[in-house]
């Protein structure tokens, strides 16, 4: 329950570590130091980002694309040609990538993960393949095809191979990935490929992230494409949706199997019923970032059951670095007490422990040197050692309701409150506290019921040097536990 995942990416790591070892580095140049130290900060999950074969269309569409190149430059002053791998998501084959060492090298790394009680989490890529997939060729019936006409009207969404015209892989609202084939899943042929893909990835590691999961779903497949994925073989079309079958399909082969969705559009709750263990949670992150206490609260306030299955994150391959977004260190920290504090798996990204602001194109095979950040580092080592507690890994957690410290003060709208049990009706261990304005703010959190047992109670601030407060248990179970921060200040209360 509440697991921490930790996320690297794999282009990235094995190239910092060929440039100390003067050659091409694989999977067993990982060091033993590097993996002991993300168990030791208390990691459940190590997500190797981009370990499938890639090819050389995907390549070649990276380094040709100005507007990526423009980010290149931005992101690397001195970026080179030669610095472009393709994307890690137009994947040929689900197969480990030669230059990491192919399947053999990823099993002995999965080994030295399990030794340290950490499991592998890897990529799934469902709605699309590179261009250079041998599918395109072989059984071109599973990708969506297109016509003359929306070649010639919609080049950027449309490519020729050989006699046929395929669609570039897409969401409903942008253009296509221009390295990508969409693939078709009203076809019964593709759905049982796929399948039979996610089982053989499934064989390699203990979880995935599925990339993109809910364009899979009926209802977005059709507004997306519409008549365009009526399979053309004249077969039956598929329009159930496909992941409940496909998820007990591996998870019979492979029982306690776990699935990482990334989902958008409102459509969490609906993957997660399709069987998935775990939703994104970019709602929280909008309205971290938008700074609006009544809007996290009411989407904290949702399904417990719903909460407890939420992926966490301040950042992520596909968001800007937290230390950029969050600029201000009090807004940052604020954000990271009340994301990882919260139930659901906890969401980590690489360099984020250590306050890295560019965010590296995922096409490229490095990043630039970034002085870490002590300070903020020396929040999160705190952050991790407080999740360390096992009340904050398997407890009881909820949200408390803060009112106003007097009439008339309004200011307690600001705060986000919750609290951790070791059991639904078990008193409080954990009481975390957050204020999301840019003003002083009190209130008063209602805990009668959740207080323990005895004349009073102590709060040690496990964020803040230790600092303790004691409080009479009668008084504060009537009046409510008064607190009073800073902009943007947060409590994290032991409670004993």
């Amino acid at each position: 329950m509440n697991p921490l995942l930790y996320q690297v990416n794999t282009r990235v790591l094995l190239h910092e570590i060929a440039g100390g070892l003067g050659r091409p580095a694989t999977f067993d140049d990982v060091t033993d130091a590097f993996l002991d130290q993300i168990a030791a900060r208390g990691f459940d999950w190590v997500w190797m980002l981009g370990v499938w074969q890639t090819g050389d269309a995907a390549r070649a569409v990276s380094a040709a694309n100005p507007e990526w190149q423009a980010e290149y430059h931005e992101a690397l002053p001195d970026f080179t040609p030669e610095d472009v791998t393709g994307s890690p998501f137009a994947i040929v084959d689900y197969g480990v990538h030669r230059d990491f060492g192919g399947d053999a090298a990823l099993a002995r790394l999965r080994t030295r993960l399990s030794e340290r009680g950490l499991r592998l989490l890897l990529d799934f890529v469902p709605n699309h393949t590179a261009l250079d997939h041998p599918w395109l060729r072989d059984a071109p019936q599973r990708y969506v095809g297109g016509t003359e006409d929306d070649l010639s009207a919609q080049p950027q969404n449309y490519f020729r191979v050989g006699d046929h015209i395929v669609a570039h892989g897409r969401d409903p609202y942008f253009d296509g990935w221009p390295d990508t084939a969409q693939l078709n899943y009203r076809h019964l042929d593709l759905r049982a490929a796929m399948t039979a893909e996610l089982a053989r990835v499934a064989a390699r590691c203990d979880g995935v992230r599925c990339d993109m999961a809910m364009l899979l779903e009926p209802e977005v497949f059709a507004q997306t494409w519409g008549d365009r994925s009526l399979p053309a073989d004249g077969t039956p079309a598929a329009d159930s949706p496909f992941w409940p079958e496909a998820i007990a399909a591996v998870r019979a082969q492979h029982p306690g199997f776990l699935l990482m969705a990334e989902v958008y559009w409102d459509l969490e709750w609906q993957l997660q019923q399709h069987g998935f263990d775990y939703t994104y949670d970019k709602r929280l992150y909008d309205r971290l970032r938008s700074g609006d206490a009544a809007a996290v609260r009411g989407h904290l306030a949702a399904d417990a059951d719903f909460q407890a299955r939420s992926a966490r994150f301040l950042e992520n391959h596909d968001e800007p670095r937290a230390a950029a977004t969050f600029r201000d260190p009090a807004v940052h920290r604020a954000a990271a007490v009340v994301t990882f504090l919260c139930t659901g798996l906890r969401f980590f990204h690489e360099g984020q422990l250590e306050g890295r602001r560019v965010k590296a194109p995922l096409h490229l095979r490095r990043r630039p040197d970034e002085r870490p950040d002590p300070a903020l580092a020396e929040f999160y080592d705190r952050l991790l050692g407080v999740l360390a507690d096992p009340v904050l890994r398997e407890g009881h957690w909820q949200l408390l309701q803060v009112g106003p410290a007097w009439d008339g003060n309004g200011s307690h709208d600001a705060y986000v409150v919750a609290g951790w049990s070791p059991a639904a009706d078990a008193p409080l261990r954990w009481l975390v506290a957050v204020n999301l304005s840019e003003h002083q703010a009190q209130c008063r959190v209602a805990v009668a019921t959740v207080l323990p047992a005895g004349e009073s109670v102590c709060l040690v601030d496990r964020m803040d040097d230790d600092v303790a407060y004691v409080r009479d248990v009668a008084a504060t179970a009537a009046e409510g536990l008064f607190l009073d921060l800073g902009p943007h200040g947060h409590h994290v209360f032991e409670v004993s």
